[in-house]
Protein backbone atom coordinates (compact mmCIF):
# COMPACT_ATOMS: atom_id res chain seq x y z
CA UNK A 1 0.00 0.00 0.00
CA UNK A 2 1.07 3.73 -0.96
CA UNK A 3 1.54 5.99 1.96
CA UNK A 4 -1.62 7.83 0.96
CA UNK A 5 -3.76 4.64 1.32
CA UNK A 6 -3.28 4.93 5.01
CA UNK A 7 -4.37 8.80 5.34
CA UNK A 8 -7.63 8.00 3.14
CA UNK A 9 -11.10 9.63 3.65
CA UNK A 10 -13.57 8.24 5.69
CA UNK A 11 -16.37 10.25 4.90
CA UNK A 12 -20.43 9.37 5.19
CA UNK A 13 -21.69 7.51 2.10
CA UNK A 14 -23.22 10.93 1.04
CA UNK A 15 -20.24 13.07 0.06
CA UNK A 16 -20.50 16.79 -0.08
CA UNK A 17 -19.90 18.34 -3.74
CA UNK A 18 -17.44 21.40 -3.34
CA UNK A 19 -20.05 24.18 -3.16
CA UNK A 20 -21.40 22.24 0.04
CA UNK A 21 -24.28 20.47 -1.28
CA UNK A 22 -24.33 16.65 -0.72
CA UNK A 23 -23.18 14.95 -3.97
CA UNK A 24 -26.17 13.68 -6.41
CA UNK A 25 -28.35 16.45 -4.55
CA UNK A 26 -29.65 19.93 -5.36
CA UNK A 27 -27.62 22.77 -4.99
CA UNK A 28 -28.37 25.29 -2.87
CA UNK A 29 -29.21 27.99 -5.05
CA UNK A 30 -31.48 25.67 -7.58
CA UNK A 31 -35.05 26.39 -6.94
CA UNK A 32 -37.96 24.14 -8.30
CA UNK A 33 -39.89 26.17 -11.39
CA UNK A 34 -43.87 27.05 -10.39
CA UNK A 35 -44.96 24.18 -12.14
CA UNK A 36 -42.76 21.88 -9.71
CA UNK A 37 -40.68 20.62 -12.15
CA UNK A 38 -37.13 20.98 -11.65
CA UNK A 39 -35.64 23.93 -12.84
CA UNK A 40 -32.82 23.64 -16.03
CA UNK A 41 -30.09 24.62 -13.29
CA UNK A 42 -31.24 22.43 -10.63
CA UNK A 43 -30.58 19.27 -13.40
CA UNK A 44 -27.09 20.35 -14.42
CA UNK A 45 -26.72 21.34 -10.85
CA UNK A 46 -27.70 17.11 -10.18
CA UNK A 47 -25.18 16.54 -13.24
CA UNK A 48 -22.20 18.33 -12.08
CA UNK A 49 -22.32 16.87 -8.29
CA UNK A 50 -22.76 13.91 -9.89
CA UNK A 51 -19.71 14.11 -11.90
CA UNK A 52 -18.07 15.40 -8.75
CA UNK A 53 -19.26 12.75 -7.12
CA UNK A 54 -17.81 9.85 -9.85
CA UNK A 55 -14.31 12.15 -9.54
CA UNK A 56 -14.31 11.38 -5.46
CA UNK A 57 -14.99 8.13 -6.16
CA UNK A 58 -12.20 7.67 -8.76
CA UNK A 59 -9.25 9.35 -6.06
CA UNK A 60 -10.72 6.92 -3.50
CA UNK A 61 -9.74 4.03 -5.67
CA UNK A 62 -6.52 5.54 -6.63
CA UNK A 63 -5.82 5.76 -2.67
CA UNK A 64 -6.50 2.37 -2.36
CA UNK A 65 -9.79 3.30 -0.42
CA UNK A 66 -12.30 -0.13 -0.34
CA UNK A 67 -15.31 0.78 -1.91
CA UNK A 68 -19.06 0.44 -0.13
CA UNK A 69 -22.00 0.85 -2.63
CA UNK A 70 -19.77 3.35 -3.87
CA UNK A 71 -18.77 5.40 -1.32
CA UNK A 72 -15.84 5.36 1.09
CA UNK A 73 -16.50 4.09 4.71
CA UNK A 74 -15.04 3.45 7.93
CA UNK A 75 -14.01 -0.36 6.35
CA UNK A 76 -11.17 1.94 4.57
CA UNK A 77 -9.13 1.56 7.84
CA UNK A 78 -9.76 -2.54 8.09
CA UNK A 79 -6.39 -4.53 7.93
CA UNK A 80 -4.91 -5.14 4.54
CA UNK A 81 -2.89 -8.18 3.48
CA UNK A 82 0.76 -7.72 3.37
CA UNK A 83 2.54 -6.03 0.85
CA UNK A 84 5.30 -8.01 0.75
CA UNK A 85 5.04 -11.60 1.84
CA UNK A 86 8.59 -12.97 4.25
CA UNK A 87 10.69 -15.42 3.72
CA UNK A 88 11.97 -17.85 6.29
CA UNK A 89 15.74 -16.39 7.55
CA UNK A 90 18.37 -18.64 9.64
CA UNK A 91 20.40 -17.06 12.55
CA UNK A 92 22.82 -16.47 10.00
CA UNK A 93 21.06 -13.22 8.83
CA UNK A 94 22.86 -10.34 9.60
CA UNK A 95 19.82 -8.48 11.06
CA UNK A 96 18.96 -11.48 12.94
CA UNK A 97 22.55 -11.31 14.14
CA UNK A 98 21.98 -7.72 15.20
CA UNK A 99 18.59 -8.42 17.41
CA UNK A 100 16.35 -7.84 14.57
CA UNK A 101 12.88 -10.06 14.92
CA UNK A 102 12.99 -12.53 12.45
CA UNK A 103 9.62 -11.72 11.00
CA UNK A 104 10.62 -7.78 9.89
CA UNK A 105 14.01 -9.73 8.75
CA UNK A 106 12.34 -11.78 6.50
CA UNK A 107 10.15 -8.84 4.62
CA UNK A 108 13.92 -7.10 4.19
CA UNK A 109 15.08 -10.70 2.65
CA UNK A 110 11.90 -10.71 0.26
CA UNK A 111 13.53 -7.95 -0.66
CA UNK A 112 17.12 -8.40 -1.40
CA UNK A 113 18.08 -6.92 1.61
CA UNK A 114 20.31 -9.58 4.10
CA UNK A 115 22.75 -7.65 5.19
CA UNK A 116 22.47 -3.60 7.59
CA UNK A 117 24.43 -1.11 5.92
CA UNK A 118 27.05 0.80 8.74
CA UNK A 119 24.97 3.19 10.72
CA UNK A 120 22.44 0.03 10.80
CA UNK A 121 24.69 -2.31 12.49
CA UNK A 122 25.86 0.71 14.64
CA UNK A 123 22.12 1.70 16.36
CA UNK A 124 20.09 -0.92 15.91
CA UNK A 125 21.66 -2.95 18.87
CA UNK A 126 21.21 -0.02 21.32
CA UNK A 127 17.55 1.36 19.45
CA UNK A 128 16.00 -2.15 20.02
CA UNK A 129 17.00 -2.01 23.61
CA UNK A 130 15.03 1.29 24.38
CA UNK A 131 18.10 3.66 24.40
CA UNK A 132 17.87 7.25 23.17
CA UNK A 133 20.16 7.52 19.96
CA UNK A 134 21.96 10.38 17.94
CA UNK A 135 22.74 8.69 14.84
CA UNK A 136 24.87 10.72 12.21
CA UNK A 137 25.66 9.04 8.48
CA UNK A 138 25.89 10.42 5.14
CA UNK A 139 23.12 10.87 3.04
CA UNK A 140 22.07 7.34 1.47
CA UNK A 141 23.52 4.94 4.03
CA UNK A 142 20.65 3.64 5.02
CA UNK A 143 19.28 5.77 8.16
CA UNK A 144 15.81 5.31 7.11
CA UNK A 145 15.66 1.73 8.13
CA UNK A 146 18.04 2.66 11.16
CA UNK A 147 15.19 3.66 12.97
CA UNK A 148 11.86 1.86 11.56
CA UNK A 149 13.44 -1.31 12.27
CA UNK A 150 13.40 -0.90 16.14
CA UNK A 151 10.26 1.40 15.81
CA UNK A 152 8.44 -1.33 14.62
CA UNK A 153 10.26 -4.22 16.62
CA UNK A 154 9.15 -2.42 19.86
CA UNK A 155 5.61 -1.53 19.32
CA UNK A 156 4.91 -4.72 18.33
CA UNK A 157 6.26 -6.52 21.06
CA UNK A 158 3.38 -4.92 23.27
CA UNK A 159 -0.24 -5.30 22.15
CA UNK A 160 -1.66 -2.00 23.08
CA UNK A 161 -4.94 -1.54 22.04
CA UNK A 162 -5.21 0.91 19.05
CA UNK A 163 -6.93 4.21 19.95
CA UNK A 164 -9.17 7.35 18.38
CA UNK A 165 -6.13 10.00 17.77
CA UNK A 166 -3.27 8.94 19.58
CA UNK A 167 -1.05 7.18 17.86
CA UNK A 168 1.81 5.35 19.59
CA UNK A 169 4.73 6.64 18.01
CA UNK A 170 5.91 9.56 15.87
CA UNK A 171 8.28 10.67 13.14
CA UNK A 172 9.39 14.30 12.04
CA UNK A 173 10.87 15.24 8.66
CA UNK A 174 10.76 18.43 7.12
CA UNK A 175 9.50 17.43 4.33
CA UNK A 176 6.22 16.36 2.20
CA UNK A 177 8.68 13.96 -0.20
CA UNK A 178 10.61 12.89 2.46
CA UNK A 179 7.48 12.08 4.56
CA UNK A 180 5.90 10.08 1.70
CA UNK A 181 9.32 8.03 1.31
CA UNK A 182 9.83 6.90 5.36
CA UNK A 183 6.14 6.13 5.19
CA UNK A 184 7.04 3.93 2.28
CA UNK A 185 9.85 1.95 3.55
CA UNK A 186 7.85 1.74 7.07
CA UNK A 187 4.48 0.16 5.69
CA UNK A 188 5.47 -3.14 4.43
CA UNK A 189 7.43 -3.88 7.80
CA UNK A 190 4.09 -2.47 9.88
CA UNK A 191 1.60 -4.09 7.97
CA UNK A 192 3.38 -7.23 8.34
CA UNK A 193 3.13 -7.02 12.07
CA UNK A 194 -0.47 -5.23 12.36
CA UNK A 195 0.22 -1.78 12.80
CA UNK A 196 -0.72 1.16 11.08
CA UNK A 197 0.77 4.62 9.54
CA UNK A 198 -0.64 7.52 8.08
CA UNK A 199 1.46 10.86 6.68
CA UNK A 200 0.37 14.33 7.77
CA UNK A 201 1.89 17.39 6.11
CA UNK A 202 0.54 20.72 4.26
CA UNK A 203 -0.33 21.42 0.75
CA UNK A 204 -2.81 18.90 0.97
CA UNK A 205 -6.63 18.89 2.73
CA UNK A 206 -6.76 18.50 6.17
CA UNK A 207 -9.70 16.24 5.95
CA UNK A 208 -8.14 12.66 5.17
CA UNK A 209 -5.42 13.24 7.13
CA UNK A 210 -8.47 14.18 9.89
CA UNK A 211 -10.07 11.35 8.85
CA UNK A 212 -6.81 8.64 9.44
CA UNK A 213 -6.00 10.08 12.60
CA UNK A 214 -9.60 9.70 13.92
CA UNK A 215 -9.70 6.11 12.74
CA UNK A 216 -6.66 5.24 14.75
CA UNK A 217 -2.92 4.84 13.86
CA UNK A 218 -0.01 3.96 15.91
CA UNK A 219 2.49 5.23 13.76
CA UNK A 220 2.35 9.27 12.31
CA UNK A 221 4.66 10.56 10.22
CA UNK A 222 4.41 14.19 10.07
CA UNK A 223 5.80 17.68 9.01
CA UNK A 224 5.91 19.55 12.18
CA UNK A 225 3.57 22.44 10.62
CA UNK A 226 0.49 20.42 10.01
CA UNK A 227 0.78 18.58 12.64
CA UNK A 228 0.79 21.88 15.36
CA UNK A 229 -2.67 22.52 13.28
CA UNK A 230 -3.91 19.11 14.17
CA UNK A 231 -3.02 19.57 17.64
CA UNK A 232 -4.49 22.35 17.79
CA UNK A 233 -7.92 20.88 16.56
CA UNK A 234 -7.78 18.61 18.92
CA UNK A 235 -6.87 15.50 16.09
CA UNK A 236 -3.69 14.70 17.02
CA UNK A 237 -3.00 13.59 21.13
CA UNK A 238 0.49 12.82 21.73
CA UNK A 239 -0.01 11.55 25.51
CA UNK A 240 0.32 8.02 24.53
CA UNK A 241 3.75 8.25 22.65
CA UNK A 242 6.24 5.81 23.18
CA UNK A 243 8.63 6.35 20.81
CA UNK A 244 9.73 9.38 18.86
CA UNK A 245 12.32 10.23 15.51
CA UNK A 246 13.26 13.29 14.26
CA UNK A 247 14.67 12.30 10.72
CA UNK A 248 16.92 15.24 9.24
CA UNK A 249 17.81 15.91 13.12
CA UNK A 250 20.09 19.13 12.20
CA UNK A 251 17.20 20.94 9.45
CA UNK A 252 14.34 20.43 11.92
CA UNK A 253 16.87 22.27 15.01
CA UNK A 254 16.61 25.32 12.38
CA UNK A 255 14.82 28.31 13.84
CA UNK A 256 12.20 27.52 11.70
CA UNK A 257 11.28 24.39 12.44
CA UNK A 258 12.55 24.52 16.05
CA UNK A 259 9.28 26.18 18.13
CA UNK A 260 7.43 23.65 16.53
CA UNK A 261 9.59 21.30 17.20
CA UNK A 262 9.43 21.60 21.01
CA UNK A 263 6.11 22.61 21.05
CA UNK A 264 4.95 18.66 19.64
CA UNK A 265 7.72 17.22 21.62
CA UNK A 266 6.67 19.10 24.94
CA UNK A 267 3.52 17.30 23.77
CA UNK A 268 4.74 13.75 24.03
CA UNK A 269 5.33 12.01 27.82
CA UNK A 270 8.59 12.66 29.11
CA UNK A 271 9.32 8.92 29.48
CA UNK A 272 9.91 7.05 26.41
CA UNK A 273 12.46 6.51 23.37
CA UNK A 274 13.92 9.49 21.45
CA UNK A 275 16.01 8.96 18.30
CA UNK A 276 17.68 11.63 16.42
CA UNK A 277 19.02 11.17 12.42
CA UNK A 278 20.92 12.96 10.14
CA UNK A 279 23.45 13.47 7.98
CA UNK A 280 24.84 16.08 10.08
CA UNK A 281 24.30 16.62 13.62
CA UNK A 282 25.56 20.43 14.51
CA UNK A 283 23.58 23.66 14.91
CA UNK A 284 20.89 23.67 17.28
CA UNK A 285 20.45 20.17 17.08
CA UNK A 286 22.06 20.28 21.08
CA UNK A 287 19.14 22.13 21.99
CA UNK A 288 16.99 19.37 21.30
CA UNK A 289 19.31 17.14 22.74
CA UNK A 290 20.03 18.75 25.91
CA UNK A 291 16.53 19.02 26.76
CA UNK A 292 14.13 15.92 25.44
CA UNK A 293 17.01 13.14 25.41
CA UNK A 294 17.88 11.51 28.11
CA UNK A 295 21.44 10.03 28.33
CA UNK A 296 21.71 9.17 24.79
CA UNK A 297 23.71 6.91 23.31
CA UNK A 298 25.92 8.46 19.79
CA UNK A 299 26.91 6.82 16.80
CA UNK A 300 28.75 8.00 13.77
CA UNK A 301 29.02 5.55 10.46
CA UNK A 302 29.96 6.48 6.73
CA UNK A 303 30.33 10.03 7.38
CA UNK A 304 32.79 10.75 4.88
CA UNK A 305 32.01 10.88 1.00
CA UNK A 306 31.96 8.06 -0.47
CA UNK A 307 34.96 6.78 -2.53
CA UNK A 308 32.85 6.57 -5.40
CA UNK A 309 31.44 9.78 -5.22
CA UNK A 310 33.56 12.10 -7.64
CA UNK A 311 33.79 15.96 -7.21
CA UNK A 312 34.25 18.33 -9.85
CA UNK A 313 33.94 22.11 -10.59
CA UNK A 314 33.29 23.07 -14.32
CA UNK A 315 34.15 27.22 -14.53
CA UNK A 316 32.23 28.81 -17.37
CA UNK A 317 31.80 32.52 -17.51
CA UNK A 318 27.78 33.23 -16.13
CA UNK A 319 26.47 33.68 -19.51
CA UNK A 320 27.48 30.27 -20.65
CA UNK A 321 25.93 28.77 -17.50
CA UNK A 322 22.66 27.76 -19.08
CA UNK A 323 24.11 26.06 -21.98
CA UNK A 324 26.71 24.40 -19.62
CA UNK A 325 23.92 22.96 -17.62
CA UNK A 326 22.15 21.41 -20.65
CA UNK A 327 25.35 19.80 -22.10
CA UNK A 328 25.81 18.02 -19.07
CA UNK A 329 22.49 17.20 -19.28
CA UNK A 330 21.94 15.52 -22.19
CA UNK A 331 24.69 12.89 -21.42
CA UNK A 332 22.89 10.98 -18.75
CA UNK A 333 19.70 11.36 -15.61
CA UNK A 334 20.66 14.10 -13.88
CA UNK A 335 19.43 16.50 -10.82
CA UNK A 336 19.69 19.54 -10.85
CA UNK A 337 19.96 22.10 -8.21
CA UNK A 338 19.25 25.32 -8.34
CA UNK A 339 18.88 28.45 -5.30
CA UNK A 340 15.37 29.68 -5.75
CA UNK A 341 12.32 28.30 -7.06
CA UNK A 342 11.55 30.78 -9.71
CA UNK A 343 15.19 29.78 -11.25
CA UNK A 344 14.06 25.96 -11.08
CA UNK A 345 11.10 26.61 -13.22
CA UNK A 346 12.59 28.50 -15.63
CA UNK A 347 15.76 26.56 -15.97
CA UNK A 348 13.44 23.58 -16.55
CA UNK A 349 11.52 25.34 -19.11
CA UNK A 350 14.68 26.50 -20.94
CA UNK A 351 15.88 23.11 -20.59
CA UNK A 352 13.26 22.09 -23.13
CA UNK A 353 14.08 24.27 -25.72
CA UNK A 354 17.60 22.24 -26.08
CA UNK A 355 15.83 18.64 -26.43
CA UNK A 356 15.99 17.77 -22.95
CA UNK A 357 12.62 16.66 -21.36
CA UNK A 358 13.28 18.32 -17.96
CA UNK A 359 10.71 19.14 -14.71
CA UNK A 360 10.82 21.10 -12.08
CA UNK A 361 10.83 20.52 -7.87
CA UNK A 362 9.70 23.43 -5.73
CA UNK A 363 7.62 25.13 -3.22
CA UNK A 364 4.95 26.91 -5.60
CA UNK A 365 4.00 23.39 -6.53
CA UNK A 366 1.31 21.91 -5.59
CA UNK A 367 1.27 18.63 -4.27
CA UNK A 368 -0.13 17.07 -7.06
CA UNK A 369 2.45 18.57 -9.46
CA UNK A 370 5.48 17.42 -7.45
CA UNK A 371 4.14 13.88 -6.92
CA UNK A 372 3.94 13.86 -11.05
CA UNK A 373 7.07 15.41 -11.46
CA UNK A 374 8.61 13.70 -9.43
CA UNK A 375 7.20 10.19 -10.72
CA UNK A 376 7.95 11.43 -14.43
CA UNK A 377 11.67 11.64 -13.20
CA UNK A 378 11.55 8.34 -11.39
CA UNK A 379 10.41 6.78 -14.56
CA UNK A 380 12.50 8.19 -16.85
CA UNK A 381 10.21 10.16 -19.02
CA UNK A 382 11.95 12.89 -17.88
CA UNK A 383 15.68 12.81 -17.50
CA UNK A 384 16.24 15.78 -16.01
CA UNK A 385 14.92 16.92 -12.37
CA UNK A 386 15.93 20.78 -11.42
CA UNK A 387 14.77 21.64 -7.73
CA UNK A 388 15.46 23.24 -4.94
CA UNK A 389 16.83 22.31 -1.83
CA UNK A 390 13.62 20.98 -1.40
CA UNK A 391 14.76 17.82 -2.96
CA UNK A 392 18.13 17.47 -1.08
CA UNK A 393 16.46 16.61 2.03
CA UNK A 394 15.27 12.51 1.79
CA UNK A 395 14.43 12.49 -1.99
CA UNK A 396 15.71 8.49 -3.28
CA UNK A 397 15.12 8.22 -6.43
CA UNK A 398 17.46 5.15 -7.93
CA UNK A 399 20.36 4.70 -10.25
CA UNK A 400 20.98 8.74 -10.78
CA UNK A 401 24.80 9.33 -11.61
CA UNK A 402 24.93 12.79 -11.60
CA UNK A 403 24.23 16.00 -9.54
CA UNK A 404 24.60 18.84 -10.90
CA UNK A 405 25.14 22.15 -8.78
CA UNK A 406 23.63 24.78 -11.60
CA UNK A 407 23.86 27.30 -8.17
CA UNK A 408 26.39 26.68 -5.65
CA UNK A 409 24.60 26.15 -2.56
CA UNK A 410 25.08 28.83 0.13
CA UNK A 411 26.01 26.06 3.04
CA UNK A 412 28.16 23.10 3.05
CA UNK A 413 25.42 21.34 4.69
CA UNK A 414 23.19 21.79 1.85
CA UNK A 415 26.07 20.78 -0.44
CA UNK A 416 25.98 17.63 1.17
CA UNK A 417 22.69 16.82 1.45
CA UNK A 418 22.24 17.79 -2.35
CA UNK A 419 24.96 15.61 -3.70
CA UNK A 420 23.42 12.60 -1.64
CA UNK A 421 20.96 12.45 -4.55
CA UNK A 422 23.71 10.22 -6.24
CA UNK A 423 26.25 7.40 -4.99
CA UNK A 424 23.15 5.96 -2.53
CA UNK A 425 23.77 2.72 -1.02
CA UNK A 426 26.75 2.14 -2.75
CA UNK A 427 26.39 2.93 -5.96
CA UNK A 428 28.86 5.15 -7.76
CA UNK A 429 28.37 8.90 -8.58
CA UNK A 430 29.16 12.48 -9.56
CA UNK A 431 28.56 15.92 -8.53
CA UNK A 432 29.03 18.78 -10.72
CA UNK A 433 29.40 22.64 -9.50
CA UNK A 434 28.96 24.84 -12.25
CA UNK A 435 30.85 27.79 -11.32
CA UNK A 436 31.44 31.41 -12.56
CA UNK A 437 34.56 32.93 -12.14
CA UNK A 438 33.21 35.61 -9.35
CA UNK A 439 31.86 32.49 -7.66
CA UNK A 440 35.83 30.84 -7.37
CA UNK A 441 36.78 31.82 -3.91
CA UNK A 442 32.83 31.16 -2.69
CA UNK A 443 33.02 27.72 -3.66
CA UNK A 444 36.33 26.73 -2.78
CA UNK A 445 35.47 28.07 0.85
CA UNK A 446 32.25 25.88 0.27
CA UNK A 447 34.16 22.87 -0.41
CA UNK A 448 37.05 23.05 2.48
CA UNK A 449 33.95 23.41 4.82
CA UNK A 450 32.76 20.08 3.49
CA UNK A 451 35.65 18.12 3.53
CA UNK A 452 35.52 17.52 -0.51
CA UNK A 453 38.04 17.34 -2.90
CA UNK A 454 37.35 18.47 -6.14
CA UNK A 455 38.94 18.32 -9.57
CA UNK A 456 38.54 21.89 -11.46
CA UNK A 457 37.76 22.78 -14.84
CA UNK A 458 36.80 24.41 -17.46
CA UNK A 459 38.56 28.32 -17.19
CA UNK A 460 42.12 27.89 -15.56
CA UNK A 461 41.87 29.60 -11.87
CA UNK A 462 44.67 28.22 -10.32
CA UNK A 463 46.40 31.96 -10.24
CA UNK A 464 42.83 33.69 -9.63
CA UNK A 465 42.78 35.82 -6.18
CA UNK A 466 40.26 37.50 -4.87
CA UNK A 467 37.65 38.46 -2.49
CA UNK A 468 35.28 35.74 -1.42
CA UNK A 469 31.91 36.80 -3.59
CA UNK A 470 28.37 37.64 -1.52
CA UNK A 471 29.07 41.07 -0.87
CA UNK A 472 25.68 42.44 -1.07
CA UNK A 473 24.37 44.20 -4.70
CA UNK A 474 23.17 47.68 -5.03
CA UNK A 475 19.35 48.03 -4.78
CA UNK A 476 17.78 45.87 -7.87
CA UNK A 477 21.09 44.46 -8.54
CA UNK A 478 22.17 40.79 -8.27
CA UNK A 479 24.48 39.30 -5.90
CA UNK A 480 27.51 37.15 -7.32
CA UNK A 481 25.51 34.27 -4.45
CA UNK A 482 22.63 34.47 -7.15
CA UNK A 483 20.54 36.45 -4.68
CA UNK A 484 18.30 39.20 -5.43
CA UNK A 485 20.18 42.47 -3.95
CA UNK A 486 17.60 45.16 -2.10
CA UNK A 487 17.30 47.47 -0.24
CA UNK A 488 18.46 47.82 3.31
CA UNK A 489 16.39 46.08 5.73
CA UNK A 490 14.48 44.20 3.28
CA UNK A 491 12.86 41.25 4.72
CA UNK A 492 14.24 37.97 3.24
CA UNK A 493 13.72 34.49 4.20
CA UNK A 494 10.20 33.39 6.27
CA UNK A 495 7.68 34.20 3.88
CA UNK A 496 4.69 36.97 4.81
CA UNK A 497 1.53 35.27 5.55
CA UNK A 498 3.04 31.72 6.72
CA UNK A 499 2.61 31.75 10.49
CA UNK A 500 6.52 32.36 10.31
CA UNK A 501 7.02 28.59 8.85
CA UNK A 502 9.39 28.03 6.23
CA UNK A 503 7.72 26.88 3.23
CA UNK A 504 8.43 23.39 2.25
Amino acid sequence: MSPSTSTGRSTTPQRRSEGGSPAGGASSGARPSSGGRPSAGKARSKSTNQSRAKSASRRDDRRGFRSENGSATASNFAPKKPSIIAIEVGPDNGFVKIGVPANLAGILAATGVTEPFSIQSVTLPDSLAGRDVLGQGRTGSGKTLAFALPLIARLAATKVGRQANRPRALILVPTRELATQVAAVIDPLATACGLRVITVFGGVGHGPQRDGLRAGAEIVVACPGRLVDHMGEGDAKLDRIEITIIDEADHMADQGFLPMVKRILDATPKVGQRMLFSATLAGGVDAIVSRYLDNPVSHAAEIEAPVLLDHSVLVIDDADRLEAVAELARKERVVIFTRTKHRAKQMAAKLQTFGINAVDMHGNLSQTARERNLAAFASGSASALVATDIAARGIHVDDVPLVVHADPPIEHKAYTHRSGRTARAGAAGRVITVASTSQVSEVKQLLQKAGVTATWTGIDVSNMTGRPSGRSAGRGGVRPDGRQGGRPGARSGTARGNGGRPRR
